[in-house]
């Protein structure tokens, strides 16, 4: 029996398990289309080598499939509010009331959403081109935003993110359509008397602070610097995002992500850690240096601070814990070694700079192998001076050299990937993005043939887990293309890269003055957002200033993925502390050793060039 005035319980119930239907449908249409775009890769490469035919078209489907990918599933991480976003608005509320940041969120989500949907319609309607190998319509790329911007308002009407009550989406989506619609409307007269830039940057900011996820603060901003321009220029923002995504550079990412999900899934981590255990298990520290060796091993093969930090800090926290390490400690050992998954070969933060900056993505891989061992010793020497403080020895015997000799048999298929995927790039056997779709297909033959423990259930959910991970970061990317846009179109990079040139006298100056810049950019921001916000901006700068773009790559990439162990967002310290169950603040203050040696690096690499283009040189781009 309900009592009066109480909200029956069976719509809502009806509501939540159609948006999980929904849900289910779109993820098995995304998963399927980024397995096809990736054998589609590995067919094209079959063809140039086996038969001799580069075919004109499977770059074409593939880019296509990519681009309805991360579209569909924008409105998919709406549903599970998996969107990279800032949740400092959130701990403000963490004794009071969780509806207000919420409902923040959803009602700016729904705007940006109308607008996408709005004006992606239109765009589509205006499109008349057609793709140049199969003549496939162009509206059919275009119309990937206004299906992802609708499907994520169905999302939030059927089922608003907890703790809000389910009858609160349609509500709420009506407020942030009334804040789209007085944007393009009423407050246009205002908004053409305020210099775009600032209205950009100020909202933009304002947004991503109170926790609006990181791509619809930059759509939100983007709409309203351009409100008061010709109607024209709102159509060119749904086309900016799906052009941005319409890379087969960028494919790359969900390729190397999509390896080393199924890798984990395959048994990887667990064989490299034994491997690890065997070589250094018996020095200060023992299973603090087992923790960075792996890091430094299973970064090439997954490319991902974020996917390494989750996977071993699942296993090594716990074992550190009961070998008497602080669980903080072992969390802040767990988070600065994840920081060399995007310094080793295949990082994603590289291959985002090489089609940011337009520099060949192998010349990076190269370019970036010995900054990476140098942090993974730095790290290494402070975490043995932190032993002897603190007493910690050897958690193991010395192994013998059989026991070695058979852990490396175990983990050399593993080992194998990334000299597989730098040497192909490097003599050209395939590009990036092949050399990410063949690592997927090495992974699946080494979990089923080599380790035998890849099971159907498990690569399903490898699947699941890389379409998720490739859809935050890919949309993300997307919507700070016309964010980038509207920065270069009202010459912001001139207005700053004057402002620097004015205070550096050198380039040594100009460097260190960025460096500055991007550590502080760090505190407030995501990597890959930062990345694709500041490259365009700070490329030029460089060029004119004979920086070599290669050397500046390595420098933006170690200064940005610095910012994922330092507050307010340390996305990685508050992964492992998520993981491990422990104090963020504690593991902040656990990890600060690591930071200074990580800070350290950064200025040796950034002012000794050769130290990053010197085996560039020696081997070539």
């Amino acid at each position: 029996m309900v009592e009066e005035g109480a909200v029956p319980k069976r719509p809502p119930f009806l509501t939540r398990q159609l948006a999980l239907l929904l849900d289910r449908m779109v993820e098995t249409v995304a998963v399927v289309t980024l397995l096809g775009c990736c054998l589609v890769a590995v067919m094209q490469v079959f063809f140039r080598y086996g038969l001799n035919n580069s075919l004109p078209w499977p770059e074409e489907v593939a880019r296509l499939g990519f681009v309805w990918t991360v579209f569909l599933g924008m409105g998919l991480a709406i549903h599970r509010d998996a969107h990279l976003r800032i949740d400092l608005i959130d701990k403000i509320f963490a004794n009071a009331s969780q509806h207000v940041p919420v409902a923040i969120r959803v009602v700016f989500i729904a705007a940006a959403c109308a607008a996408l949907a709005h004006h992606g319609l239109e765009l589509v309607s205006r499109s008349m081109s057609f793709t140049p190998a199969l003549m496939i319509p162009i509206k059919w790329l275009y119309l990937t935003v206004p299906v992802g911007a609708v499907l994520g308002l169905v999302f939030l009407v059927l089922a608003p993110p907890a703790p809000l009550a389910v009858w609160a989406g349609l509500p709420l989506c009506a407020v942030g359509y009334a804040i789209y619609w007085a944007v393009v409307g009423p407050l246009v007269p205002i908004i053409a008397t305020l210099e775009p830039a600032t209205v950009l940057i100020a909202i933009a900011l304002t947004l991503v602070v109170v926790g609006v996820p990181i791509g619809f603060a930059l759509v939100v901003a983007v709409f309203a610097a351009l409100a008061g321009e010709p109607p024209l220029f709102l159509v060119t923002i749904s086309q900016n995002m799906a052009s941005a995504t319409d890379s087969f550079t960028l494919m790359a990412i969900p390729f190397f992500i999509t390896a080393a999900a199924v890798m984990n899934a395959g048994g990887i981590t667990k064989r490299l850690i034994g491997l690890a255990s065997h070589l250094v298990g018996h020095l200060r520290g023992g299973l603090g240096q087992v923790n960075i060796l792996t890091s430094v091993m299973l970064a090439g093969v997954s490319g991902s601070s974020m996917a390494d930090a989750g996977s071993v800090a699942k296993i090594m926290v716990p074992e550190m814990e009961r070998k008497g390490y602080p669980r903080p400690f072992s969390c802040a050992v767990t988070s600065s070694s994840a920081v060399i998954a995007n310094l080793i070969p295949p990082g994603l933060g590289l291959i985002i700079y090489g089609a940011l900056a337009s520099v060949s993505v192998g010349a990076l891989f190269i370019a970036t192998i010995v900054p990476g061992v140098i942090v993974a010793v730095a790290l290494s020497l402070v975490l043995y001076l932190l032993s002897i403080r603190h007493g910690y020895g050897g958690d193991s015997e010395r192994s013998s050299a059989a026991e070695r000799w058979h852990a490396l048999l175990l983990a050399l298929p593993a080992l194998a990937l990334p000299v597989i995927i730098v040497g192909g790039v490097r003599f050209g056997v395939f590009t990036a993005t092949e050399a990410g779709a063949m690592a997927f297909v090495y992974a699946v033959f080494c979990g089923i043939v080599f380790y035998r423990v890849l099971t159907a259930h498990g690569f399903v959910q490898a699947l699941r887990e890389a379409v998720q991970d490739t859809i935050v970061v890919m949309f993300v990317v997307a919507a700070a293309s016309p964010f980038a846009w509207v920065l270069a179109s009202q010459q912001v990079p001139q207005t700053v890269g004057q402002a620097l040139a004015g205070m550096a006298t050198s380039p040594e100056m100009l460097l260190l003055l960025i460096i500055l810049l991007l550590l502080f950019i760090g505190l407030f921001m995501e990597m890959i957002a930062a990345m694709v916000i500041m490259v365009p901006i700070f490329a030029p700068i460089i060029m004119e200033a004979g920086i070599d773009p290669i050397h500046f790559g390595i420098i933006v990439v170690l200064s940005l993925v610095i910012g994922a162990l330092t507050p307010p967002l340390g996305i990685l310290i508050f992964t492992t502390a998520r993981i491990a169950r422990t104090s963020p603040m504690l593991v902040f203050r656990a990890a600060m050793p690591f930071l200074g040696a990580l800070i350290t690096v950064l200025l040796l690499v950034a002012f000794v060039p050769i130290l990053s283009t010197g085996l560039v040189q020696v081997l070539g781009p």
